[in-house]
């Protein structure tokens, strides 16, 4: 079990994993909440700002405003923990679709690797600020296009058949 310590001039508190892998929380009163969660406040458009330590209520436990604010374990443990529960592959490419009707199936490249999804209607892609996009698929996964602009003119032009 690794126990790390992080110290501000708002904030005193340590992080560890209980023997059930489960995120524990420990004020500067020793008082522990177990199944902390961390939260980014803009996973889009700035993940690595702001982000809240919260109880398995939903009480903010503490504010980290940058991870520069936090010693390297603490910001190890947390992303360790933001990985385990934030799956939002980005697309690279799309390699095709079904249909330019809805519902398609999608075939696309992620970083996550190569994929397929069926997308129910053109309103689950939103649009995002700086030319990014975010899809849901059927199943409620949501995949991320960074920035149409920086595309290939095959995919450019899959998705203004959708937009």
């Amino acid at each position: 079990m690794m126990n790390t310590q992080m110290t501000t001039a708002s904030h005193h508190f340590q992080l560890r994993h209980n023997s059930f892998g489960r995120l524990v929380f420990i004020d500067a009163e020793g008082v522990e909440y177990e199944g902390a969660i961390p939260v980014r406040a803009f996973p889009i458009g700035a993940p690595e700002q702001g982000i809240a330590l919260v109880s398995a209520e939903g009480r903010e436990l503490a504010w980290i405003e940058q991870w520069s604010d936090v010693s390297a374990d603490i910001r190890k443990i947390i992303e360790e923990e933001l990985a385990a529960r934030e799956f939002m592959p980005v697309i690279s490419r799309i390699a095709g679709v079904s249909s330019f009707a809805t519902p398609s199936v999608w075939e696309v490249e992620t970083n996550r690797g190569d994929t397929s999804f069926t997308l129910k209607g053109e309103e689950d892609i939103r649009r995002l600020p700086n030319s990014a996009l975010l899809i849901a698929d059927s199943h409620g996964i949501q995949f991320l296009i960074r920035d149409t602009k920086v595309l290939d003119k095959h995919s450019r032009k899959i998705l203004d058949r959708f937009l």
